[in-house]
């Protein structure tokens, strides 16, 4: 493992970490005020693109180059019986997504998102988290840091997913640690589970839990006991897009598990992130609760692979499109409302 990387300098170090552009986003609400409509009619639309502006700084801010990253990894816990298919789906399916086969494809073509697909050691999976530590503190750092170095620096929006069978018990078992929730009410389908598979899959988790312990002090900590190595890299990649002020849209669960694991080290770390849409497992709207962010949409998906993403970016683009293109009231010559 490189000794100075950025992650280490990250936690390690003092890294100044860029905020919010209240200037700029005050100019892009005047705008928002001066365009041919009435004042917050475009609701939530009105809300996305000053807040868009106030990260990128810009007061027309855009999305001319949307990356969307899927991280794939392969966890031991898938031992234990606690997903509906078998670790081996994880390869296939990231062949599939290199294929242009799967859902995300579709998506981020129709979005005019690039896709990039990053499969991490798919061959050596991480330890069965309820016997021992899912990776050792080096291995997350490592991971973290590929997903640092995998957002590019010209990316205007960063759509993040993952891809990795058994990824929503190691989201529960982190979640459930960082925000000391009992895992029954935590605890999801996942990929369509039984009855008797979710009562294994809540057993393992509790298992991992006396094992660990809950509301451990730092990222790292929670990281190695219960997480994988593509949301180690789901967490980097929020951090890379915090420092360059890259806005990012969370994809469900696994992702806004992953990235909560940072408010450890930094409670606003996540102020750059949307939630794109809320997932139907039960343990993500606990999460976004603690958060205190609300999801873009709310379609009833839990595929994973940046799909909620992927489909919420139409929503910026649509704020942006108006934010960007409309006439203001004197450019237009129309008339304004009159005062009372």
């Amino acid at each position: 493992m490189q000794r100075d990387n950025d992650i280490e300098k990250f936690f390690f170090r003092k890294t100044e970490i860029p905020q919010f552009n209240y200037p700029i986003y005050n100019k892009a609400k005047d705008l928002q005020n001066q365009l041919t409509k009435p004042i917050g009619s475009l609701g939530k639309l009105e809300e996305f693109a000053v807040w868009m502006a106030g990260w990128q700084n810009r007061i027309k801010p855009t999305i001319k180059n949307a990356h969307c990253l899927i991280f794939a990894g392969n966890h031991g816990i898938a031992d234990k019986g606690v997903s509906a298919y078998p670790s081996e789906v994880t390869a296939q399916m990231v062949e599939n997504f290199k294929k242009g086969g799967a859902a995300i494809n579709q998506l981020c073509d129709l979005a005019g998102i690039k896709l990039s697909v990053i499969p991490i050691d798919l061959e050596n999976p991480t330890k069965d988290f309820s016997e021992e530590l899912a990776m050792e503190k080096s291995e997350v750092i490592s991971a973290m840091q590929l997903g640092f170095q995998s957002v590019p620096s010209s990316c205007d929006l960063l759509v993040l997913g993952e891809m990795g069978i058994s990824n929503t018990t190691s989201a529960t078992a982190i979640s459930c640690a960082i925000f000391d929730e009992p895992v029954e009410s935590m605890t999801g389908k996942g990929t369509g589970l039984n009855r008797n598979q979710m009562s294994k899959k809540k057993s393992v988790i509790r298992s991992a839990l006396q094992l660990h312990g809950r509301k451990l002090l730092n990222t790292v900590s929670v990281l190695s006991c219960y997480g994988g190595r593509e949301t180690s890299a789901i967490a980097g990649s929020v951090i890379a897009a915090r420092l360059k002020s890259i806005p990012v849209l969370l994809d469900g669960f696994v992702c806004t598990a992953a990235a909560s694991s940072l408010i450890l080290h930094d409670k606003k770390i996540l102020d750059h992130c949307l939630i794109s849409h809320l997932s139907t497992e039960p343990g993500h709207l606990k999460i976004l609760s603690y958060l205190k962010k609300e999801p873009i949409l709310d379609l009833k998906m839990r595929l994973g692979e940046g799909s909620g993403a992927a489909v919420a970016s139409l929503i910026l683009k649509s704020a942006l499109a108006t934010h960007n293109g409309m006439s203001t009231f004197s450019n237009a010559n129309v008339t304004k409302k009159g005062s009372p």
